[in-house]
């Protein structure tokens, strides 16, 4: 299990990454709707690896949401301008994935990304200090 826990972790940081970097490819080419939806599952995959490395799994992206708030917010773990991040990455890839009359401002694309590196690259620090005192169970 230590090893299966371990290249889950490692393969949802570099989903993360890859997410984030096809991101700024689609900004740069004004597809603005689908960095919208990379900058939220670069966000989604690095959460998903600080649970699993928690041993908290779901499916459900609002139980993913409302766990990493309850557990690394609410404690002040991190600050609470990521539970903010997190939340404007969520309500922007729905809208640009399912109201159709919805066109997002490359501005405001722009600015998301900024804040989703600097959550990203937090989180990724943290799951890095967590990884070197684990011996995944």
């Amino acid at each position: 299990m230590k090893q299966h826990k371990q290249a889950l972790i490692e393969n949802l940081l570099e989903k993360s990454k890859r997410a984030l970097e096809d991101a700024k490819l689609a900004i740069d080419n004004q597809r603005l709707e689908t960095a919208q939806n990379r900058i939220y599952y670069s966000i989604f995959y690095i959460v998903s690896a600080l649970a699993y490395l928690n041993n908290f799994s779901t499916s459900k992206h609002g139980q993913l949401v409302s766990w990493f708030n309850r557990i690394f917010i609410k404690e002040k773990i991190f600050d609470k301008e990521l539970a903010i991040t997190y939340k404007e990455a969520y309500e922007n890839r729905m809208k640009s994935d399912y109201e159709f009359t919805y066109k997002p401002v490359e501005e405001n694309v722009r600015r998301l990304f900024n804040k989703a590196e600097e959550f990203i690259q937090i989180v990724r620090e943290y799951i890095k200090n967590m990884e070197d005192g684990q011996n995944y169970e």
